[in-house]
């Protein structure tokens, strides 16, 4: 049973989650072999002034 997380910045559509998933899932299903209703995928969405690169919350960004 493959697991995927993918950690996002919160803000994009849900059918852009949706494309991101299908995309993935295949993805998986053609490099393991595995039965695409085995593939889980776990979208982790957080906002901006939860997450920072280079010591510089997303939010405060311009």
């Amino acid at each position: 049973m493959p697991l995927v997380h993918i950690d996002l910045i919160a803000g994009r559509s849900e059918e852009q989650l949706r494309g991101i998933v299908k995309d993935v899932t295949e993805a998986i299903v053609k490099n393991t072999g595995a039965p695409a209703e085995h593939v889980h995928v776990v979208l982790n969405e957080m906002e901006k002034e939860h997450y920072a690169v280079g010591g510089v919350l997303k939010s405060d960004e311009k």
